[in-house]
């Protein structure tokens, strides 16, 4: 199998290159700033439903045992409105990148935060729905939310990649057998 092309984006050169992929318009970004105010206001009914989702199922719950909800619940509700932020820079992108690696730290699979998406997703929508052009600010939403997802994922596979190149002594060698080659 020959090296692909993505294997040679790196570092904050992933970040920039997300954010370009994802071509959240300017007018896009200000739509969505616009609704900023009525992101923060959804954040405790959002905020609510999440953490009934992961402390009503024993696999997630036992990450939040001995963890201050309070402290995590107003994280969760400043991440839930900075979707609306306005802003999709490379900042941006960086800081959900570190929220991804948290995630790693603890230990968390994957599956649990993509199974949430069904959570985010209609209040994010609703607070979309607010807006004076609501089909475009849904599609934004859903840019920023997609964004979001892959960098996620990408701290998942950060770590995932390092850990096999350590052990198999290469980059491209853990990436041909992660390809199944």
């Amino acid at each position: 199998m020959a090296d692909r092309q993505s294997w040679s984006v790196k570092g904050t050169a992933i970040l920039t290159e997300l954010v370009k992929m994802m071509d959240v318009s300017a007018a896009e970004s200000q739509l969505l700033g616009s609704l900023h105010d009525g992101a923060k206001a959804q954040t405790t009914a959002f905020t609510d439903a999440f953490y009934k989702r992961l402390l009503g199922h024993a696999a997630t719950a036992e990450y939040l045992d001995g963890v201050s909800v309070e402290r995590l619940t107003g994280m969760l509700g400043m991440w839930f409105s900075d979707l609306f932020r306005g802003n999709y820079d490379e900042a941006y992108a960086q800081q959900r990148l570190k929220i991804g690696e948290i995630h790693v730290r603890i230990g968390l699979p994957v599956r649990y935060p993509l199974a949430m998406l069904d959570v985010i997703m209609p209040f994010g929508e609703q607070v979309a729905a607010t807006s004076s052009d609501p089909a475009k600010a849904i599609t934004a939403f859903r840019k920023v939310l997609a964004l979001d997802v892959a960098l996620f994922n990408q701290a998942y596979e950060d770590n995932q990649l390092s850990h096999l190149a350590d052990l198999v002594g290469g980059e491209r060698l853990a990436r041909l057998l992660l390809a199944g080659q």
